[in-house]
C-alpha cells in the first residue's frame, strides 16, 4: 500500500501493475485504486506513456486501458506471490500455468500480454494446449509458508511452525531453519530441532503457520544442504543396510545417489554402503543398478528382496513357448 505523500512516479508504478494485472480497467476504476481523481489518475498514464511504455486506451462502455506490445518488455511488476510462484515453478515444475487465478498462471499472463504479437502467439499457444504429465511424487507446499521459511533462512531467526507428520499427528515445533532444499518434486527444510536437540528434516507441505521469534542463529560452518539432507534421508529406516562393493570409493560415488546412505573406503578396489531403508525391494532395484560385483553382508529382507528380484530377472530370459 503506498504511502499518501508517495510520488508520482510511485503512483505510476502501481498504475502500471494495476494495469497489468487487471486489461481493460477502466480510468475511474484505476483512479479508486489509487486513491486519487480520475484527472491524476490520467496524468500517471501520461507518466508511463512518456516513458516509452505502450499504454493502450480504449474508449466506450468496454473500453479501459491495458499494455500494449513493442519491441522490448515494459517493466513487469510482480507480487510477491506471483515472484516466488515462478521461482517455484522453475525449480520443480508447475502444471498450472494455464489458469490465471494461479500466481504462476497470473505472472506469465502479464509477460504473454507483453511480448511481441508474433511471439506472444506461439507461446501462448504451447501454454494453453500443453498437457504435462503431473509428478506423483512433487508436493507442492503453501507459497506464504514457503517465502516465511526462506526469509526466516535467510534472516537467520529462529521459528516456530505447526507440523502435521506422516502418521497425521499435529505438532508445535520449534526450530533453527537452516535451508530450504528441493529434492525431487519436495521441498524441505532442514533445521535444527530444539525439542529433539538434533539435526531435522521436514515436508514444507506437511508444515503449517510459521511464527517467526526473536532469537538469532548461526548455521553450522561450511553447511552443504543438499548434501546435508541426502546424508539425513538415508538414515534412521526400519532395516539397516552393508554392502561390499567390488570396486574404489572414487567410481563407486559416481554410481550410487547420496541418499542410499554412506559410502566408505575397505581398501584400494572395495567400497563399504551403510545405509537404512523402510522398503527392501525398492532398494534392491537401486543397488541392482551397480555395474560391478557386490554382496549383501547384513540386511535378510535386502537379501530376500534380491533374490526375488533375481529370480525375475532370470526367468525374463527365458523366451518360453
Amino acid at each position: 500500500m503506498l504511502q499518501p505523500d508517495a510520488s508520482p512516479t510511485a503512483r505510476a508504478l502501481l498504475a502500471l501493475e494495476l494495469i497489468q494485472g487487471s486489461p481493460g480497467i477502466t480510468a475511474d476504476r484505476l483512479a479508486a485504486k489509487l486513491g486519487v481523481s480520475g484527472r491524476a489518475a490520467r496524468r500517471y498514464i501520461g507518466i508511463l506513456r512518456e516513458a516509452d511504455i505502450p499504454i493502450e486506451s480504449v474508449r466506450g462502455p468496454h473500453g479501459g486501458y491495458r499494455v500494449g506490445r513493442s519491441l522490448r518488455l515494459p517493466p513487469l511488476m510482480f507480487t510477491a506471490a506471483e515472484a516466488l510462484g515462478l521461482v517455484m515453478a522453475v525449480l520443480d515444475g508447475h502444471h498450472d500455468a494455464s489458469d490465471a487465478a494461479n500466481p504462476v498462471g497470473s505472472a506469465l499472463g502479464k509477460i504473454m500480454r507483453a511480448l511481441p504479437e508474433p511471439v506472444a502467439a506461439q507461446a501462448e499457444a504451447v501454454r494453453r494446449t500443453t498437457a504435462p504429465a503431473p509428478d506423483r511424487a512433487a508436493a507442492r507446499p503453501d507459497p506464504a509458508t514457503t517465502a516465511a521459511l526462506v526469509q526466516a533462512c535467510a534472516d537467520r531467526r529462529r521459528v516456530r511452525l505447526g507440523y502435521r507428520s506422516e502418521a497425521g499427528s499435529e505438532n508445535v515445533i520449534e526450530a533453527d531453519p537452516w535451508a530450504v532444499v528441493v529434492r525431487h518434486g519436495r521441498w524441505y527444510l532442514l533445521c535444527w530441532s530444539h525439542a529433539a536437540q538434533a539435526r531435522r528434516v521436514y515436508r514444507i507441505d506437511r508444515a503449517g503457520e510459521v511464527q517467526l521469534l526473536a532469537d538469532l542463529f548461526s548455521p553450522p560452518a561450511g553447511l552443504d544442504p543438499v548434501a546435508m539432507l541426502e546424508e539425513h534421508l538415508a538414515v534412521g529406516w526400519e532395516y539397516d543396510v552393508e554392502i561390499v562393493i567390488d570396486a574404489p570409493l572414487e567410481t563407486v560415488t559416481r554410481w550410487l545417489p547420496r541418499a542410499l546412505g554412506r559410502l566408505e573406503p575397505l581398501d584400494a578396489g572395495r567400497t563399504r554402503l551403510v545405509g537404512s531403508t523402510s522398503n527392501p525391494v525398492w532398494y534392491a532395484g537401486q543397488i541392482a543398478l551397480i555395474p560391478a560385483s557386490y554382496r549383501i553382508v547384513s540386511c535378510p529382507e535386502l537379501r530376500e528382496a534380491a533374490r526375488v528380484l533375481g529370480q525375475r530377472l532370470l526367468a525374463a530370459t527365458n523366451p518360453g513357448p
